[in-house]
């Protein structure tokens, strides 16, 4: 008994939740998978488009069939859609890259590993950085006298 009480209140949560039909909160509810179960209901939640358990269902499985959304490396996680065509390694295993994807991918998952890294510094002096913009590089003035003489 209790069991079933407890089936009840959770359907009748789910239809209040994600206004949703009674026959759409018993397939979300008895979905096979919980990861993807709580996607159904992110997408539910999140798109205003998406109103039935069939049509979360279909957008999950275009996800996940499109092949930008496959992962490409095991060790950080970046998927073909996140490739950096800059870099030898195109993923975010690579951190000497100042490429523009890198920079994209640390300012949203706010990776804290490079704060002292600025696009616009010198990467030896750190000239022309964020606090002296226009700050003059002298690393290589020794290097171009030398080549003068």
């Amino acid at each position: 008994m209790p069991k079933n009480h407890a089936r009840k209140k959770a359907l009748a949560d789910l239809k209040d939740e994600l206004s949703i039909k009674h026959a759409d909160a018993i397939a979300l509810l008895d979905h096979p998978d919980a990861d993807e179960r709580d996607t159904l209901v992110e997408y539910l939640e999140t798109y205003a488009d998406i109103n039935t358990y069939k049509e979360a269902v279909d957008y999950l499985r275009q996800q996940q069939n499109d092949p930008a959304n496959k992962v490409m490396c095991t060790t950080c996680g970046w998927t073909y859609g996140m490739v950096c065509p800059e870099c030898t390694k195109g993923c975010g295993c690579e951190y000497d890259c100042t490429g523009w994807r890198h920079e994209e991918m640390r300012a949203a998952t706010g990776d804290s590993s490079d704060d002292d890294y600025d696009p616009n510094a010198c990467p030896e002096c750190g000239a022309g950085g964020g606090s002296d913009p226009y700050g003059e590089c002298v690393c290589y003035e020794d290097y171009d006298e030398g080549q003068a003489a």
